[in-house]
């Protein structure tokens, strides 16, 4: 399909919301709709939540016409790492028939996605992970141990690497899978943080078996496949163009005019300066995303997804930082009792400013830490010499590991 314009595209949104009315519908009808209409993905080819366009900016047009219009669905609250990684995966490497079945229920919330990379020894280092998927006629048995990963627990479909071939180089050995997440042999435990919840876990595979047919991309070539999964981790996780003002920064402006008159004047000024400078920080981050966005193309996002990845993750940490600074004593207060909860969903409710305060510790670590980002700039982007690595081209099977 040929590129639209921005007035059809808004033609279309409207269409769909005077067709499936949000507030007559439930989640699943109108995103359903939505993707049927082509505006879930509209990058994506037609028929499979797409419009076919060249490229993805005007998803952009789509989701502020539907919020505007009172939709209260956000992609990232109802499925994110389907949505966000999970889709052009798919896309990428899925049979046609894959496509079809897999797609529509992600997009609207059927079918939770989870990730399942990081392990106790390779979290940083995900070609260094060890679980070992062995090939057992046209089924893959699968022995091992996962580790922080998000919505487990809820989850129908686990995105799984695993080793298939411990005597090539830690990069040419694994192979990727889509793996049911309620076969027999699965495991999920819950790991409680310092927020009371466990939206993480640690999960294990006691002889798992998955269908030869649900293997993405080539068997011992899992890590171009991760590596489209985490490229598009970094996007949609600091890649996003919010209305200006909203997010973090709006919490800290919330806190700044309930506190701000009983401060003392020094303090006040203090602080003044230093909300002052988040908003500033927070409006170029959303523009340089902004920017981004509109010259992206169709097709899976390169390294430079790690700058809004690293530059939110460590603006999210020091705006909630200076929420719970003006808040004074205030600030070190959390819910009556800390219940330890399993949520069925990223919290959207309650004392979110001190909650995010407590959540953003782990924005710097998950999807690549804050130092692997940097690594990644320096080397893919700014052309800037690697890092020795000692162990590039020696067979796995031969690298010593604690």
């Amino acid at each position: 399909m040929a590129e639209i314009t921005e007035a059809e595209i808004k033609d279309l949104a409207k269409k769909l919301v005077e067709e499936v009315p949000p507030d007559k519908v439930d989640q699943f009808e109108f995103r359903g709709a939505q993707f049927d209409h082509g505006l879930a993905f509209v990058q994506f080819p037609e028929g499979l939540g797409g419009l076919g366009l060249e490229s993805r900016k005007l998803q952009t047009v789509v989701d502020a016409e539907l919020r505007g219009a009172g939709v209260p669905y956000h992609d990232l609250a109802i499925n994110p790492i389907g949505i966000g990684m999970g889709a052009p995966v798919v896309l990428t490497y899925a049979s046609d028939e894959q496509k079809e079945r897999l797609l529509r229920p992600m997009f609207t919330g059927e079918e939770i996605w989870c990730q399942l990379f990081s392990e106790p020894g390779a979290g940083s280092d995900v070609a260094g992970l060890s679980s070992r998927a062995v090939l057992d006629g046209d089924e893959w048995i699968v022995n091992g141990q996962k580790v922080w990963t998000t919505l487990a627990h809820v989850s129908k479909w686990g995105m799984l690497v695993a080793r298939t071939d411990p005597d090539q180089p830690k990069h040419k050995g694994m192979t990727y899978f889509l793996l049911d997440m309620e076969s027999p042999g699965v495991e999920v435990r819950p790991l409680h943080q310092i927020t009371g919840e466990a939206e993480f876990n640690e999960v294990f595979f006691n002889d798992v078996r998955i269908p030869n047919d649900r293997v993405f991309g080539d068997v011992g070539a899992g890590w171009s496949a991760a590596v489209t999964t985490l490229m598009n981790e970094r996007v949609a996780l600091g890649g996003g163009v919010p209305k200006k003002g909203v997010g973090p920064i709006r919490d800290l402006m919330q806190v700044w005019e309930e506190k701000k008159e009983t401060l003392d004047p020094v303090t006040r000024s203090v602080f003044r300066d230093k909300v002052s400078r988040f908003w500033m920080e927070a409006e170029a981050l959303r523009l340089t995303n902004w920017r981004a966005r509109e010259a992206s193309k169709s097709g899976n996002p390169g390294p430079e997804g790690s700058v809004g990845k690293l530059m939110s993750a460590e603006m999210n940490q020091r705006i909630y930082e200076t929420c719970v600074e003006i808040a004074g004593a205030e600030g070190l207060l959390y819910e009556a009792g800390y219940d330890r909860k399993r949520p069925e969903g990223l919290r959207t409710e309650g004392d979110l400013t001190r909650y995010s305060f407590l959540r953003s510790r782990a924005n710097t670590i998950e999807g690549g830490t804050s130092e692997i980002m940097r690594n990644i700039l320096g080397e893919r982007v700014l052309g800037l010499p690697g890092d020795v690595r000692v162990d590039k081209d020696v067979s796995w099977a031969d690298v010593p590991r604690n």
